[in-house]
This record gives structure tokens, C-alpha cells and sequence, in this order.
């Protein structure tokens, strides 16, 4: 349901209920129609009265998953569901909005299965197809992603999604004009700022990057983050923006004496793996790339991404500027029985995210989990941490110009100015990090990687006491068996190629920054490059 058609349904809906007449239908889209504005706590309250009034409704419950995703609460979104398949297991909906839900989060293989079942249960369902075409097309999948599209704007000429997937294919397969003539007549018909947008005002941008029009791409990059940020800057206004949060840590840490850091003993749980990597950096600085060249390599399992210290971050690093600060503190206090709760915790999350009990390796890797380093001391002291390091000017440019999931940190990157801040932020805490903390680690340059593939890798691998072997070439092969969910997913699949200096034609755009990246320009070795 498009946004001015939820208004209307939920003014009649406003209608009954001031009147009496109200059913959990009409409590429910306007709970939808509050959420969609941002209204977290009005929706809730009113999604409450409709499973009053029907527990179990499908229809009520599918709402309210739209309601969870709105919040980028991914979990309790598939929960509302798979409630409702459950009561209903026929019903197309729930697993239409399952199917958004884990593709919004990244669980491509779920999304897949989900997307497939509502076609099968309603064949003429276009958002369905359409789901799979935009699945295929982030994957590469060229010729599955205009089967799907085909399908479904044979059933609606004008969906935004396929739409949206069939020109991304274009311009994946070299015909930046192809996906002009599709987004343009996209971006004009939507007059509201919506994801489908947002995502047409992206690819159009890299359409005209293709086509060397730098300024307007630079231009459609813009609108596509004001989409963005019109869409879901109200959705954590309770949490501190993330560069607050990176900078709370860093003080609490700086705050923290040395000499109440004690190194603990190593003694993990039986679950944990035998050797323990952390890949850390930044969004955009090639973190996905060197995990799946570890993954590919015997006895090495990987996670992007994941939630891995949940249990502890709960209880350091929630709340407040001083909540944080204090919660670091009171970390570096900890005994080894507390300690070793937060080990288990640790692992046990590692294993329920379907990585083998007691591994030979295990690759955990997070390119924001800089921030976690003074837990990763304490807790992992014999983990090796791998900090990827890329020309800091090509890694805020991409971070600007790509379409990520809302999460913690994507707002950030939204604009230029406020991109630099949060990687200032990120490398000083990284810094200070490295400097007073107990860790064994080593710098993995994006450039020397793709340049230097062997000799790098190899050392790499040496320091994180790996055998390197021919197989680690094969990353583009391990990354499409694994499923890669990063923005990264496009280009590792592509193999190795040299992706520096991508920054260079948007120069003049990024001058207001560069009194803030050029110190990071300078230490990591990047003025001549």
C-alpha cells in the first residue's frame, strides 16, 4: 500500500473508531499509518488493541511485522510472521512481508524461500516476483533478475521494485542508457520519499557515473540519501547518533587507567575455536573481501556482520552518553568468572549463527566492531585482530554512495560531512585502542591486496597462524557459496580487481572534508597514492 493510499484507509479507519465502530482491521492501519511517520509508541499502543480485539488476526499480525521492520527490528518482525503462518500457513502476505524482512537484514537464502512461497500462493502477486528479481539483481544473478522482473511488471507495469531490479541489471551488464530510460520516468512518478526511490535515485546516479557526468551523479547520490534519512531518521531518536556513541567509548576507554586493565587468563569455553580472528576497519575498506579469502581456506568458518558480543554490549554500552562511559569502566573491573560469562555467551551466540562447535578457525568479522576492542582484549587475549585499512577518501566516498539496510551506523554515512566525522570518530577510538590495549594485531591495506594478491594474503594469513594455499584465490567462488549479504556483494563476486581511487572524479565534492580526513590520509600512507 502506497503512502497516500495508507492515509486515506487510515482516515476512514480514524473515522470508525472516533464513532465506536471500529474492527481490529481499523485499529491496525492506523497503528500502520503511525509507524509509517515514525509514531513508534501510538502504533504500538493501537497494534495492541486490534490483537485484543482478533488474536492471531494474520493480517494484524503481518502489520505489525511491517511496524517491527520500520524500526529495523528485524527479529520480531519474522516472529510476527511466522505467528501468522502459523495459525495461517496459507496466507500470501505473511510471507511476502517475511520475505522483505530477512532481505532487509541480509538473510538472502530466507528472503528467497519466502518470496517464492507467496508466488506459489498467490501467482498474481507482482511484489513477490519482484522480490526475487531485486534478490537476483544484488546477487549478480543477471538472468534470473529479468525473469522475475519480466513476471512482474507483465502483472504491474509500474512496480517500483522491479523496476528498480531490472535497471540495476542494466547498468551491472554495461547499459547505463537502458537503466536511464527505466529510472527516470521512476524517480519523476514518485513523489514521496520511499525506499524504492531512494534505491532509483542511487542507481540512476551510478548510470551517470558510468556516463562520466560526475556532477550529476553526485547530485542523485544526494537525493537518494534524503530519501533515506527522511525515511528512517526518526526510527532510533531515543539512541545517541553512532558517532556519539563511537565517542562515548573512546572516553570511557581514555578514561579508563592502564593499569586497570589487567590481562586475563585465555581459558575459553568448550565451544570456542581453536583460533579466533577478529576483521575489523571500516564500511567500504575491504573487510568482505579478505573474510572470504580466509573462508576459503580449510577449516575456516566466517560471520559478517553479526551481533556476536550482544550479550555484553547490553550490558556495558546501552543507554546513555555516561551510561557508556561508566559501562566501560566497570568492564575492565570484571573477574575471570565474569569474564568467562560473557566468553560463553560469546561462543554460544557463534554457534546458534550455524558456525561448528569447537572450530579450527573462526573469522568473526565486523567492520564497525572497532568500537568493541576493549571488550575483545579482556575477553578474546589470544584472538589476532586484522584492521583493513583503504584510502580514506574512497572509503567515505563509498560510503556515501551506497545503498545499505538502516542499521546503527547507516545514517551516518548520509552525507559527507557527517561520513568524515563518524570515521574520525571510529579511527581515533581504533587508534587509541591498538595504543593502550593488549592486542595482537595486524594492518591489511585494501591496496596492496588487490595488487599484490600472494604476497599479501599470505602474510596475513601467517600473522593469524594460517597456512596459506592457492585456494584463497578463490574467494569469488567461496563468496557465492556462502550467500554474501554486505554492500559488498557485487563486487566480490566480480573477483579481484583494483578498486582505488574511486574518489578521484568527485574531488571537488569532497574538499569540505578534507580538513578532517587528511590526518588519516597522512598516517595510513596515502598522500602519494
Amino acid at each position: 500500500m502506497t503512502v497516500p493510499d495508507l492515509d486515506i484507509a487510515a482516515a476512514h479507519a480514524q473515522a470508525a473508531i472516533a464513532a465506536g465502530t471500529a474492527d481490529a482491521y481499523d485499529f491496525a492501519i492506523v497503528a500502520l499509518a503511525f509507524s509509517a511517520k515514525g509514531n513508534f509508541a501510538e502504533a504500538d499502543a493501537l497494534f495492541g488493541r486490534a490483537l485484543a480485539l482478533e488474536p492471531g488476526n494474520p493480517s494484524t499480525l503481518t502489520s505489525l511485522a511491517i511496524h517491527y521492520r520500520n524500526q529495523s527490528r528485524f527479529r520480531d518482525a519474522v516472529l510476527a510472521c511466522d505467528e501468522a503462518i502459523g495459525n495461517y500457513p496459507d496466507y500470501p502476505d505473511a510471507w511476502l512481508e517475511r520475505g522483505a524482512i530477512l532481505a532487509s537484514g541480509g538473510s538472502n537464502e530466507g528472503a528467497r524461500a519466502s518470496f517464492h512461497k507467496a508466488a506459489e500462493l498467490a501467482p498474481q502477486h507482482p511484489a513477490a516476483y519482484a522480490g526475487l528479481a531485486a534478490l537476483a539483481a544484488r546477487e549478480g544473478r543477471h538472468e534470473d533478475a529479468r525473469r522475475f522482473a519480466d513476471i512482474a511488471l507483465n502483472l504491474d507495469p509500474q512496480n517500483a521494485v522491479a523496476i528498480n531490479a531490472l535497471a540495476s541489471t542494466h547498468l551491472a551488464e554495461g547499459c547505463p542508457d537502458g537503466a536511464r530510460d527505466l529510472l527516470e520516468p521512476l524517480v519523476a512518478r514518485l513523489n514521496v520519499a520511499s525506499l524504492e526511490r531512494s534505491l532509483a535515485y542511487s542507481t540512476l546516479a551510478g548510470a551517470h557515473d558510468k556516463q562520466s557526468d560526475y556532477a550529476a551523479a553526485f547530485a542523485n547520490y544526494v537525493s537518494a540519501n534524503a530519501d533515506f534519512v527522511a525515511i528512517h531518521e526518526g526510527s532510533g531518536s531515543e539512541q545517541l547518533d553512532n558517532t556519539s556513541f563511537v565517542d562515548a567509548i573512546a572516553e570511557g576507554l581514555a578514561a579508563t587507567p592502564v593499569e586497570t586493565w589487567p590481562t586475563p587468563t585465555a581459558a575459553q569455553p568448550a565451544n570456542a575455536a581453536e583460533r579466533h580472528i577478529f576483521l575489523i576497519g571500516y564500511p567500504r575498506s575491504g573487510t568482505t573481501l579478505v573474510e572470504n579469502i580466509l573462508a576459503s581456506l580449510p577449516g575456516v568458518s566466517a560471520l559478517e556482520e553479526r551481533p556476536t558480543l550482544a550479550m555484553t554490549d547490553q550490558t556495558f554500552i546501552a543507554g546513555n552518553r555516561d551510561d557508556i562511559i561508566h559501562g566501560i569502566n566497570r568492564f575492565a573491573g570484571l573477574d575471570n568468572d565474569a569474564l568467562h560469562a560473557h566468553r560463553q555467551a560469546y561462543w554460544d551466540k557463534v554457534v546458534a549463527a550455524g558456525v561448528p562447535s569447537a572450530v579450527a578457525c573462526f573469522v568473526d568479522m565486523d567492520p564497525l566492531k572497532g568500537t568493541r576492542l576493549p571488550f575483545i582484549a579482556r575477553l578474546f587475549p589470544d584472538a589476532r585482530i586484522l584492521v583493513m585499512r583503504r584510502d580514506p577518501r574512497d572509503v567515505v566516498w563509498s560510503c556515501f554512495r551506497t545503498n545499505f539496510a538502516m542499521s546503527s551506523g547507516t545514517l551516518e554515512y548520509t552525507n559527507l560531512m557527517r561520513a568524515a566525522r563518524h570515521y574520525d570518530a571510529l579511527m581515533r577510538l581504533t587508534e587509541l585502542a591498538l595504543e593502550r590495549l593488549p592486542l595482537q594485531y595486524h594492518i591489511v591495506q585494501y591496496h596492496k591486496i588487490v595488487q599484490d594478491f600472494d604476497d599479501e594474503s599470505a602474510a596475513m594469513c601467517a600473522f593469524a597462524g594460517l597456512e596459506w594455499n592457492e585456494s584463497a584465490r578463490n574467494f569469488d567462488v567461496t563468496a557465492k557459496r556462502r550467500g554474501v549479504t554486505t554492500a559488498s556483494t557485487g563486487q566480490v563476486h566480480r573477483g579481484l580487481y583494483d578498486g582505488t581511487k574511486q574518489w578521484q572524479p568527485y574531488a571537488k565534492f569532497l574538499e569540505p572534508v578534507l580538513p578532517i580526513l587528511q590526518p588519516w590520509i597522512e598516517k595510513f600512507g596515502y598522500t602519494e597514492l
